[in-house]
Order: C-alpha cells, then sequence, then structure tokens
C-alpha cells in the first residue's frame, strides 16, 4: 500500500470501502419505531410493620396492582391480639394462593415476624 492510498483511506477517499450488509430482518427493524422496554423499569421493595388492616390492604395493593416486594414485620399484629393477626394470615393466604405470591419467613423472634412476600412473577430461591 502507497504513501497515496494511506492518505485517501485516512480522509475518506477510499474507493474500496463496501456498504455494510443488513439482512431484511434488521431494516425491518431499523425502519420502525422500534425498542425495548422491561415493563417494569424497577421494582420498590417496601419495607412495613401493619397496625391494622388498613395497613394489610396498602400490602395487598402493592403486590397485587403495583407488583411491588414487601417486606412484613408481623410482630405488632401478633403482639396486639390475635384477631388481627388471624385477618393478616388469612389476606396472605389469599394472595398465595389466588394470586400466586410467595411468601418465605425470613426472621421470627419474640418481637418480630418478618416476611417477604413478592408478587407471581418475582421468583425467590431458598437456599440452606
Amino acid at each position: 500500500m502507497s504513501f497515496i492510498d494511506t492518505m485517501k483511506r485516512s480522509l475518506g477517499f477510499d474507493d474500496d470501502r463496501k456498504e455494510p450488509v443488513t439482512s431484511d430482518y434488521a431494516e425491518e427493524i431499523l425502519d420502525n419505531d422500534f425498542y425495548i422496554s422491561p415493563e417494569q423499569p424497577f421494582y420498590e421493595i417496601i419495607l412495613i410493620r401493619p397496625k391494622s388492616m388498613d395497613d394489610m390492604d396498602y400490602i395487598f395493593d402493592q403486590i397485587i396492582e403495583e407488583r411491588n416486594p414487601v417486606i412484613v414485620d408481623l410482630g405488632y399484629l401478633e403482639n396486639e391480639g390475635l384477631e388481627s393477626y388471624k385477618m393478616a394470615g388469612e389476606k396472605i393466604k389469599i394472595l398465595r394462593e389466588e394470586h400466586k405470591a410467595e411468601a418465605i419467613l425470613l426472621a421470627k423472634s419474640n418481637d418480630k415476624n418478618m416476611l417477604i412476600i413478592t408478587p407471581s412473577r418475582i421468583k425467590i430461591i431458598k437456599k440452606e
């Protein structure tokens, strides 16, 4: 290759340049306004200690409608009364059975009863 050829190539006057090869599929994608975006760009992981059934309704809505995972501490409801604690358990049971949510116990002590509850599309794997 001569000095002149090198100079032509560096300035963009190269005659041997080839057009890029694209397939029909690539041209179809480039011609359309096509883009890929995730269904949900981010998740909010909510930590809540419910003190009433309204708080449990909020948890239910976060999992079903917003599709966010929630870390729940049921210790307050457990210590305050059996009735509220049972109702919270029923809500979690409905989430698991009817909406295919996952619930895993994270920690249990005298004052804490921590669960993580996730919507059906988020899988939790428990390894021992």
